[in-house]
C-alpha cells in the first residue's frame, strides 16, 4: 500500500553523496516530505470512503443484494482500518525526525540505512534485526 502510493506521488530515490552524513538535514528533509506526502495520501482516502459511504448508503430489498453490499463496505472498512494503522506508524517516524532518532534501528542502534527507508519509510528495524524478529515469530507461530 505504502509502496503503491511511493510510486504514485513519484518520490525520487534519494542520492547520497560520497563522503555525505547519514540522516542529515536533507536526507531528513527528504524523507519528511515523503512522510507527509502519504499521510496526506491516506487521509484523503478515508475521507473520501467515508463520503462514499454515506452517499451510498442504499437499502436493497433483495438480501443477496444487501449481503453483496454489507461484504463490500465490510472489506472497504478493514482496508481503512490499515490505512488508520499506517498513519500512526507516519506519525511515529516523523516524531522520530524530530527527536533525532529517525533511521537508527530501535533495537540496536545501527543505521537502517537509505534504501531500506525508501522501500518502507516508516521502518524501525535494522534489516538483521527484522529477520530476527520475523524468525522469532516463526517459531513462536509453531
Amino acid at each position: 500500500m505504502a509502496e503503491d502510493l511511493l510510486h504514485k506521488k513519484q518520490f525520487p530515490p534519494y542520492a547520497a553523496k560520497k563522503g555525505e552524513a547519514y540522516m542529515n538535514t536533507k536526507q531528513l528533509g527528504h524523507f519528511r516530505s515523503i512522510l507527509e506526502s502519504l499521510k496526506e495520501e491516506l487521509q484523503e482516502d478515508i475521507d473520501r470512503t467515508v463520503h462514499t459511504m454515506q452517499d451510498e448508503a442504499t437499502v436493497f430489498a433483495d438480501p443477496n443484494d444487501r449481503a453483496s453490499q454489507e461484504s463490500d463496505i465490510a472489506l472497504e472498512l478493514r482496508n481503512r482500518d490499515r490505512e488508520r494503522k499506517l498513519i500512526k506508524k507516519i506519525e511515529e517516524a516523523i516524531a522520530r525526525i524530530d527527536s533525532g532518532d529517525y533511521g537508527y534501528c530501535n533495537s540496536c542502534g545501527v543505521e537502517i540505512g537509505l534504501k531500506r527507508l525508501e522501500a518502507r519509510p516508516t521502518a524501525t528495524l535494522c534489516i538483521d534485526c527484522k529477520e530476527l524478529e520475523e524468525r522469532r515469530e516463526k517459531q513462536m507461530a509453531k
